[in-house]
Parts: C-alpha cells; sequence; structure tokens
C-alpha cells in the first residue's frame, strides 16, 4: 500500500503543479529534492511572484525510521517505527478576491520490533479560505468534495464536512479559519471500509482538488480590488498564520520528527499584517465574511 499510494502522489504532484503554471502564465514551480538524516525524504515544488500566486508549494514526502519519543507517548506506544508519506500544498493567491486553498492527503503505517505493520491509515482533506465571500465559489468547492464522497459512502461529506469545521477553527478567535470543506484522519479497516476502499476513497477526493479549485481562480483572478481589500487580505492572512502554528496537528508532527522545515512553513504566506484590535465596519463586505467563519454553513 506505502507503495502504491507514493505513486499515485507522484503522479498527482506532476498533475497539479503543471495545471498550476498553466493557470498562472508566468511563474513556474522551482523543485527542491531533500532527504532526512533518519531516512527519507521528498519532492518540494514552489511558486513565488506569479501574475496570480504570490507564494504557494505542493509538496510531497515518505519519511521513516524510529517514531520519537514525543510521538510514542502521542501515539500511546513504545520502541515503534514508522512509515509516512503524503502531498501537502498551500496556495496564496495575490488577488484577494481569488481564496487561499490548502490540501492535503496522507497515509501511516507503523510497525513493531519485527517490522511488522500494528497500525496503518489515511488521513487529509482540502479546505478553502476566502477572504471576499463568493457564495457561488463555496458552494461549487463544497458541491465537488460532495460528489466525490457521495460515491463511496452516502454519509462522508456531512461527516467529513463537520470535522473540517471543527479542525479548522482558531479557538482563540472563536472563528473558522475558511469556508471548509473535507477533513478525515485515521481512516482505518472496518467492516465496511478495507485499506484498498480507503486507497480508492482518498484518491478519489485528491483527483478532485483542480476541479474543486480552479474554476474559481479562472472566475477571479481579474477582478480589480483597493489596498484597502489587499491589506484585509493581508490580516486574514495572519489567522492562516495562527492556526498553523498553534493548532495544526501537520506542523506538530513535522517538527517533532525532525521534519524539513522549509517544508513545513512552506504554508505561511509571504506578506501578512497583524493589526491591533482590527474590525471590519459594520455591513461591509469584510464583516459578512467574518460573521459566516463565525458560524460556519451548510453549502451543499
Amino acid at each position: 500500500m506505502k507503495d502504491t499510494f507514493y505513486q499515485y502522489i507522484q503522479t498527482l504532484q506532476d498533475a497539479i503543479t503543471s495545471k498550476l503554471e498553466e493557470v498562472d502564465g508566468k511563474a513556474r514551480f522551482k523543485e527542491d529534492l531533500w532527504e532526512r538524516p533518519e531516512g527519507g525524504g521528498g519532492r518540494t515544488r514552489v511558486i513565488e511572484n506569479g501574475n496570480v500566486f504570490e507564494k504557494g508549494g505542493v509538496n510531497i514526502s515518505g519519511v521513516h525510521g524510529k517514531l520519537p519519543e514525543s510521538m510514542q507517548a502521542y501515539f500511546g506506544v513504545t520502541d515503534a517505527n514508522f512509515f509516512a508519506c503524503g502531498l501537502s500544498l498551500v496556495l496564496h493567491p495575490k488577488n484577494p478576491m481569488v481564496p487561499t486553498v490548502h490540501a492535503n492527503w496522507r497515509y501511516f503505517e507503523m510497525y513493531n520490533q519485527d517490522g511488522e505493520i500494528v497500525d496503518q491509515w489515511f488521513g487529509g482533506g482540502q479546505d478553502l479560505t476566502p477572504y471576499y465571500l463568493f457564495e457561488e465559489d463555496a458552494i461549487h468547492f463544497h458541491q465537488t468534495c460532495k460528489t466525490a464522497c457521495d460515491n463511496h459512502n452516502p454519509e462522508f461529506y456531512e461527516t467529513y464536512k463537520k470535522r473540517c469545521d471543527e479542525y479548522f477553527y482558531n479557538t482563540h478567535r472563536n472563528e473558522s479559519r475558511g469556508v471548509g470543506g473535507l477533513f478525515f484522519d485515521y481512516c482505518k479497516t472496518t467492516d465496511q471500509m478495507s485499506m484498498e476502499n480507503w486507497y480508492n476513497f482518498v484518491t478519489e477526493v485528491g483527483n478532485s482538488f483542480l476541479e474543486a479549485y480552479v474554476p474559481i481562480v479562472e472566475k477571479r483572478k481579474n477582478l480589480p480590488y483597493s489596498k484597502a481589500q489587499r491589506d484585509w487580505q493581508e490580516i486574514r492572512r495572519g489567522r492562516y498564520v495562527e492556526f498553523n502554528l498553534v493548532h495544526d496537528k501537520g506542523t506538530l508532527f513535522g517538527l517533532k520528527t525532525n521534519g524539513r522545515i522549509e517544508s513545513i512553513l512552506m504554508s505561511l504566506p509571504p506578506h501578512v499584517q497583524w493589526v491591533y484590535d482590527h474590525n471590519p465596519e459594520p455591513g461591509s463586505e469584510e464583516e459578512t465574511l467574518l460573521n459566516v467563519l463565525k458560524n460556519p454553513k451548510n453549502w451543499v
């Protein structure tokens, strides 16, 4: 399974970066191959200063070795080894009318000292973070997610949409990071789902990403915007940074397993503002967005 999934994410990375370069029309992804001293490595691809994408990364990695003590305590195991691979992407567009997007699809195995698999699971998801709310964009993104889910289980979309709303939430701000999408983790073998079934589900969600995001970018990338709207985008980006550094489990795992810092922190936007006690004008488009972030909606 680990070889099959790693091959899949390599192919998916190629498909996504190729399409995003076409959408941008100017910038190209810079590739950075790296190795992890304890075992494994990855292929980082970063795009910067494009016509559309101010900064973005589409990274794959496959790492293995002894599970660090801090993570052994987290999983409640002793003396375990692990393998983890996945594709993780974040795209920060220049135009504040175009939403930031994040996605991740991953696979994990844990072994005993005899090298036998003692646990394995899939995880992942994709979520949208707009700076100005176009409801039709949120509906399109969620409908694409729902269609991918419905092909495997009619309960998946509602379950994983709810988990996304709960996970991508800045509890210290009492607001969502964005308008959500899907979030699933610890997808293990059950009476209803084999690991092959989970593989088919996760790869269908992965394959739906470009369909979910690219039409939104194409529709919004040439809209005019003001400096005030750009300032709002940078203030909201600050909330994005807060979530990734305070709450995100993937960032925590990377830092605690001696992950590659440049790849882990690739998700941080290049231009951000933290304005003291900033509140949008009553009745403004900015306040409209904030109201939705404080009260997550059902989009489909």
